[in-house]
């Protein structure tokens, strides 16, 4: 029980630092690391970047690893319930216990790094939110010690908390779309040089080729730093098939053919996703024997990655799209979709997100019967009177509801048993509905 209560005080604390956090340089945080560890990371880092799918390669390399014999620690962000989420061995997340003490680590070498200086240099270096539990997450795989760190950055790259890992094994840049832009650009060739800052010299990268503006920057950023391009072609993912329940598909990379690849999931995106793992496996496997082309296969048959097309009832799927390319994607694989009965959507989103155009891009679709649009419990929530402006000017049959459970229940009372239901827009969404069914299942 008094584990419980100081894990719900940290957390809190953690929660309300964007109240006096500064901003701080990579040095910053380096200098921050090295006082909380105290000695070199010795785990092979693969890091992370890009708009969409950055969980997702997470999760898929993490399980070919796992595959493969391999121990893994995961840092990867935003969580849906639990902060603890957000930092995971293997496939468990970080006990309250360990997360305490991970947390007591980072305060003591923040004081210590800050005690000759007075209290608003020590405010200014406090570090951020992110920072924090990156920090704290750093603490907990030292003592852990796995093979692999696995690393997804935050909003961007090139100062991102995480790019002060100087020599990672390998780097991975996901699909650059339009997000985070009041931080990152207003065009997409300056989202992608944010993105394009963890490519490091001598270091492998693996993107995939998706936007002509985006390959050439991140080309020609990888050859700037002598930095080993390897970019997968969408002619490489073939012979795609989708059943009720999982994707099979071939893919061709430049070392080897792997025909009839498994995926545990219907997301028509996740096989970009699952390529992009798979290459960067087989960069990881020059100096590592234990990965093999079975335990790649195996790896991406057995990968599970809440929250991403998730079927958390029969019939009930939970998609993370809340971006502008998030939403083409989630409804790609609405349309390819080969499930029977009228289709129903939730749908929320938070009020610095391109809603209006995510709103278009739905109506215009025409897929669903009906849209249940609800307010989410965060304050950065779209009001529903502006949700219900923007769906009004377009001939979609909608409800509005105050709250996501009142919304979900609403769905589930009015839809046959051979209805589906999605729910999509925001991240914030996706947990609050994995909660409630976790809740109401319970009862």
């Amino acid at each position: 029980m008094l584990a419980d209560v100081n894990y719900n005080k940290i957390e809190q604390y953690i929660l309300d630092i964007p109240k006096f956090a500064g901003k701080h340089t990579l040095e910053d945080t380096r200098k921050l690391l090295g006082k909380a560890v105290g000695s070199p990371i010795h785990s092979k880092v693969i890091h992370i970047a890009g708009t969409n799918g950055k969980g997702s390669v997470c999760a898929y390399l993490r399980s070919i690893l796992m595959q493969s014999g391999c121990s893994v620690g995961m840092f990867t962000s935003p969580h849906l319930e639990s902060m603890r989420e957000r930092i995971c061995l293997g496939e468990e997340m970080i006990s309250k216990e360990d997360f305490t003490n991970a947390f007591d680590k980072v305060i003591r070498a923040w004081k210590e790094l800050t005690r000759e200086e007075d209290e608003e240099e020590k405010n200014r270096l406090h570090p951020s939110f992110f920072e924090f539990v990156f920090l704290m997450a750093m603490v907990y795989f030292d003592e852990k010690a796995p093979d692999y760190i696995i690393l997804e950055t935050g909003l961007g790259g090139r100062l991102d908390a995480t790019n002060c890992i100087e020599k990672p094994a390998a780097c991975v840049i996901t699909e650059i779309g339009f997000d985070h832009m009041q931080y990152l650009g207003d065009t997409i060739e300056q989202i992608a040089m944010e993105k394009a800052g963890i490519i490091k010299p001598g270091v492998p990268v693996v993107f995939f080729d998706k936007r002509i503006e985006v390959t050439d920057i991140l080309k020609d950023c990888a050859k700037k730093v002598q930095s080993e391009a390897n970019i997968v072609e969408k002619n490489s993912i073939l012979k795609v098939n989708i059943d009720n329940k999982t994707i099979d598909f071939s893919f061709h990379s430049g070392y080897y053919k792997y025909d009839s690849l498994f995926l545990d999931t219907t997301a028509l995106y996740q096989t970009e996703n699952a390529s992009l793992a798979i290459v960067t496996a087989e960069i990881l496997k020059k100096t590592d024997k234990r990965i093999t082309t079975d335990s790649i296969r195996q790896g991406l048959r057995e990968a599970h990655w809440p929250g991403r097309m998730e079927e958390i009832l029969p019939g009930v799927y939970l998609d993370g799209a809340h971006n502008e390319d998030g939403i083409e994607a989630f409804l790609s694989t609405v349309r390819e979709s080969r499930l029977q009965g009228k289709k129903y959507l939730l749908f929320g989103v938070v009020a610095d997100k391109q809603y209006e155009k995510m709103i278009k891009m739905i109506a215009e679709e025409g897929l669903f019967t009906e849209v249940a649009v609800t307010t989410l419990s965060s304050d950065r929530s779209t009001s529903i009177d502006r949700l219900r402006e923007i769906w009004e000017q377009y001939d979609v049959c909608c409800s509005f509801h105050s709250d996501a459970e009142e919304a979900f229940r609403y769905l589930m009372r009015v839809r046959k048993p051979t209805d589906i239901v999605y729910i999509a827009g925001s991240l914030y969404l996706v947990g609050q509905i994995r909660s409630l069914v976790r809740r109401i299942s319970d009862d």
